[in-house]
Parts: structure tokens; C-alpha cells; sequence
């Protein structure tokens, strides 16, 4: 890596914000000799621009002898992250890959079958004549050969040890916060009916502990080894065997790794075991410390990394985390150039949302939200609702107020749809959204203001979360619900010149804000500090709906013909 080469690489004709001495700042650590680089960067900073400019300063195949390893991975957790990517005219530099399923087979009377299911990977010893021109294999090809590959953690992860994608010189992780929860998800085995395909054929007894869970995946296993047999058996698989194949072997492989693993008296694994709803039901099964696993995933791809994210909260609890050796990692803070009153926290709460408190807290909410509504009856809102239990009940309360038709909501298949239409809609409608706190990029009219409807604390009745705070790891837990926070009040104010509010409604806020001040960033204290209580309307759904259903007339008239008797009664309201 030539840490010297950093401004060059930087996409923009121009800086802007503190860019510029945050590329000097990261320069500096990378030339200290530290091999990680830690950049807590703010929403609006241009992360993306930073990380494209420190893989721009990766080994060149000219300077490399045959043994080191050249250029740069970019990847990131989400999804949505990649997209931004792509249709970033100045990150035109990096060449994205994506899993076999976000691309369509090419083949005659196979256009709508994804690559993952194609004749390629359902036919036996079948040999593809267009392969060269696959979209999927294409796309490989040019990123493996390209200086900067760019791809999702998830792929990332999946293709180490792989012939085509082995370690390269720089690897940057943008919104690397979540790298923990990440090596947990990899490591963490999932037994359930969509990721079982003979869930019917062996449905989970009682699981009462570890010995069990080993005792079901051993006949898991086998039963895997039968349906296996038989498939293969087949000279051609439909799109649906082929698809169960995959599953079959992912399966049978996470379940001898595990039972491997918990056999060995050697092994440093402790795994915990969770199946909350007793016999028939899913069993999980994951490691209490998986920062290990992102060994041979993560680390060992490259000579020199940048983790990038506006929540790395605690540098030393990060690097415990992830398998980092703190003294080899140093953190580079970028500050927040948004004006902090852009950005106002307001103060709204009524009573904490705990379980025990639940049903007497979120009524009061749904009323104050019905105010807020009428505070701000021409501007989207959204409403950050942590579980699907409570963006029920709320929604529920908000039908009985009369205030439904300006509420928009999604269930966990028609997120992705529903999150599309209320951006796309003109309405001032309120979108009731569930794990939405990240990657959400609500500039300008898209949103301007949003309540949280509760501190998003780590769930107790999971055995790892409840393992760790046996262990007195109460940091780890504020910090945990804190970073969410912080990522959520990122949505709705996106550039210098943006603004939006946020509305604090569980009393568990405010006192998270107090424990975990210690390893709040300044900018975010700078918010908190500001924190005031807001001077709302009186509760009337009348005026909460009252500019939706002013458009709604004003549509219906528009589609009358001229002489409709009607018409002209309504242009006289």
C-alpha cells in the first residue's frame, strides 16, 4: 500500500465537508505502520468517496514482486450500500459482483431462472456454450481482473479460500459496525423449515441443551445424506431440486462443523442453544464469541484494511469484537460538518416500552403521534417501531384514532415494495417501519421527521445476549442500543443544507443516553445536549388527516368531467 498516492485517488473534482483533512488524517495512521484503520466518519461525510480513495491506493501489479498481493477489495453489509455504489458516476472505479441469484440465466427458455438454479448447476457434467457471456460469470471475471473489486460482506465472506477471489493489498469495509453481528450470522447455525428442506421428515424434538442439539443434528445429517443421494441420483434437477441440493449441503456441512466443534475438548468454540417455543419449533444454534470466524473470512484477504462507519463507538470494545489487536489499529475521527440545529432531538416520551409497560405506554404514543401527524400535516413522517409486535398494536391505535389512511405500514415479504411506493408517494403519509435504522437514505422532502418508538436494546431472552450480560458485559449492551440510535437519527437528514427532527418516545432513551455517554461521539452529544421538548397540538385526528383528505378531494374533483353537478358543489366547500 503507498499511503502517499491517498489525494490522488479521491474521486471528487472537489472536497467537501472535512475531507480533506480526513484523507490527510487517514494517510498519517496507514504511514504510522498500523495494518487497520478505523474511520468514524458521520452520515454526509462521503464515506463512499474516503473508501474509494484509500483502495485507490493499493499495490499495482508493476510494483509487486510474484508472491505479494495487489489491488483492493471494496465491500460492504448492505445491500442497498452497493446499489448507491453502482449508480455513482464517481465510483465508476469499482467493479461490482454480486451472488449467483441476483443474476438471470441467458439461455434460451431460461431468461427468468436464476444463475444459482440454471441447467449449469441442475444438469450433470453439462457444458454452458454461452458462458463467456453469462451475466453472472461475466461480472466474476471482470471484477477479479479489475483494481478495485466490489461486493457485499456476505459474498465476501462466502468466497474465501476462492481460486478467484484470494487476498489482495487493501480491503475497505464501509459501515463496518455491524463486522461483529456479521461473523455471528456466518458462524450461527439456523434450523428452521426454510433452511431445512426435510424439516417435515424431521421435525426438532425438545431441545434441552447442547447435548441435544448435537443429538438432532446428527440425524439431521444423516437424513441429509439420503435426500442428497437421491438427487444426485438424477441426471437433471429441476430448478426447485437444485435449489434443495444447495440447501442439503449447506446444511449438512454447518452440522458436522458443529458437531466437530463440540466434541473437541480442544475447541475454543462455546456454543449456546436457543429454541424458545419448545418441540416442532427452530432451533438455533451459535457461537458465544464468533469474532474468530472472520479469520480465514475476513482477515487473511488482505495486508491492510479501512473500517469505515459513523458508529464505531468504543475503539477497544470494537477491536474485541472483531479479533483485532488494538495496538495494530488506529481510529480516525472525521467531524460532523451539519449544522447541529439541522438536526434537533425532541423530547415526546410517555413511559417506558418494556414488555411489563407496553400496553399502557403505546396508546399514549399512538396520540402523540396523531400530534406530531397535525404538527406536521404537509411532511412525510417515519416511525421506527423496533419489532413487528408494536407496529401492529400502534397501527392498530392509529385505525381506532380515525388517522389510518395517512398510515402506510409493511409486513417482512412486502418491505421492500411497500418502502417504495411512500418514498415514490406525493402524500404526507406516515410509514411505520420495522429494522430500518440503517441504509436509508431519506434526503431532503423524502422524510422530515421520525420517532423512535423504543430503545432498541439487544433481546435478553437471547442465550448469547443473556450469556454476556451474566458476564457483567453491560457496555457491550448500551453500546449496542446506542449505535442504533445513532444510525436511525442519520436517516432523515442527509447534507448540510437538509434538516429533519427526530421525537424520542420511550423513556429507556434518555436514560441509555445517560449510561452510555462515556462512548457517545461529540456530535452525536452535541444533539443530545441540545434534546428539548417540543410544543405539539392538541390531539384532534381531524387535523392530522386534514391535509390528506384536502388531496384526496382535490383528486376526485380533478377526475370529474366539467359538468358534473357534483363538482361544482365541492369547488363552493
Amino acid at each position: 500500500m503507498d499511503p502517499s498516492r491517498i489525494e490522488e485517488a479521491f474521486p471528487a473534482p472537489e472536497y467537501r465537508g472535512a475531507q480533506k483533512q480526513a484523507l490527510a488524517d487517514i494517510r498519517e495512521a496507514f504511514e504510522a505502520g498500523n495494518d487497520v484503520v478505523l474511520v468514524r466518519a458521520p452520515t454526509g461525510s462521503g464515506k463512499s468517496l474516503l473508501a474509494r480513495a484509500i483502495a485507490g491506493c493499493a499495490r499495482e501489479g508493476s510494483q509487486a514482486s510474484a508472491s505479494q498481493p495487489i489491488d483492493a477489495y471494496y465491500t460492504t453489509p448492505q445491500v442497498s450500500q452497493l446499489d448507491d455504489v453502482a449508480e455513482d458516476p464517481l465510483l465508476e472505479g469499482l467493479s461490482i459482483i454480486r451472488g449467483k441469484n441476483n443474476y438471470d440465466c441467458i439461455l434460451p427458455g431460461e431468461t427468468d431462472t436464476p444463475v444459482d438454479q440454471a441447467p449449469c448447476v441442475r444438469e450433470r457434467e453439462f457444458e454452458c456454450q454461452v458462458k463467456h457471456r453469462c451475466p453472472y460469470f461475466s461480472d466474476r471475471a471482470i471484477a477479479a481482473n479489475r483494481r478495485i473489486a466490489a461486493m457485499t460482506l456476505a459474498y465476501f465472506m462466502q468466497t474465501a479460500g476462492s481460486d478467484v477471489f484470494g487476498a489482495r493489498d487493501v480491503v475497505v469495509i464501509d459501515e463496518a459496525h455491524g463486522l461483529g453481528e456479521w461473523a455471528e450470522m456466518y458462524a450461527t447455525i439456523d434450523l428452521r423449515p426454510d433452511t431445512v428442506p426435510i424439516w417435515d421428515a424431521r421435525e426438532p424434538p425438545e431441545i434441552d441443551g447442547l447435548d441435544d442439539a448435537a443429538a438432532y443434528a446428527q440425524g439431521l445429517v444423516q437424513a441429509a445424506d439420503r435426500r442428497l443421494s437421491e438427487l444426485r441420483g438424477n441426471a437433471e434437477l429441476t430448478p426447485e431440486e437444485a435449489e434443495e441440493r444447495d440447501r442439503l449441503q449447506q446444511l449438512r456441512s454447518d452440522l458436522k462443523w458443529f458437531r466437530e466443534e463440540y466434541r473437541d475438548p480442544e475447541a475454543a468454540t462455546t456454543w449456546v442453544v436457543d429454541q424458545p417455543d419448545g418441540a416442532g419449533s427452530p432451533v438455533t444454534i451459535k457461537p458465544l464469541d464468533p469474532e474468530r470466524f472472520l479469520g480465514h473470512t475476513v482477515w487473511d484477504r488482505g495486508n491492510t484494511f479501512a473500517l469505515l462507519s459513523a458508529t464505531i463507538l468504543n475503539k477497544e470494545a470494537f477491536c474485541a469484537t472483531v479479533g483485532l489487536d488494538p495496538d495494530r489499529v488506529a481510529l480516525v475521527d472525521v467531524p460532523h460538518t451539519f449544522p447541529v440545529e439541522n438536526r434537533p432531538l425532541y423530547d415526546v416520551t410517555r413511559g417506558k416500552m418494556t414488555y411489563e409497560h407496553r400496553d399502557e405506554t403505546l396508546p399514549e404514543i399512538a396520540r402523540v403521534l396523531v400530534r406530531l401527524m397535525a404538527h406536521h400535516p404537509t411532511e412525510k413522517g417515519l416511525v421506527h417501531c423496533h419489532s413487528y409486535a408494536i407496529q401492529e398494536q400502534l397501527e392498530h391505535h392509529l385505525e381506532e384514532f380515525g388517522v389510518g389512511r395517512r398510515i402506510r405500514s409493511h409486513d417482512q415479504d412486502d418491505r421492500d415494495g411497500q418502502l417504495a411506493a411512500w418514498q415514490r408517494s406525493d402524500d404526507p403519509e406516515v410509514f411505520l417501519s420495522v429494522k430500518m435504522e440503517e441504509a436509508l437514505d431519506l434526503e431532503g422532502d423524502r422524510c422530515r421527521w421520525q420517532l423512535l418508538t423504543k430503545a432498541p436494546y439487544p433481546n435478553t431472552r437471547d442465550s448469547r445476549v443473556a450469556r454476556r450480560l451474566e458476564d457483567g458485559q453491560w457496555g457491550w449492551y448500551y453500546r449496542t442500543a446506542l449505535r442504533t440510535v445513532i444510525q436511525a437519527c442519520g436517516r432523515v437528514v442527509r447534507s448540510p443544507d437538509d434538516y429533519g427532527a427526530t421525537y424520542l418516545a420511550d423513556d429507556s432513551l434518555l436514560d441509555l443516553f445517560e449510561r452510555a455517554r462515556t462512548d457517545m461521539p461529540d456530535w452525536f452529544g452535541g444533539q443530545v445536549d441540545r434534546l428539548s421538548v417540543p410544543d405539539l397540538p392538541a390531539f384532534d385526528p381531524g387535523v392530522a388527516t386534514a391535509e390528506m383528505d384536502g388531496r384526496s378531494r382535490t383528486r376526485s374533483r380533478s377526475s370529474r368531467p366539467s359538468n358534473d353537478p357534483i363538482a361544482d358543489v365541492w369547488e363552493t366547500e
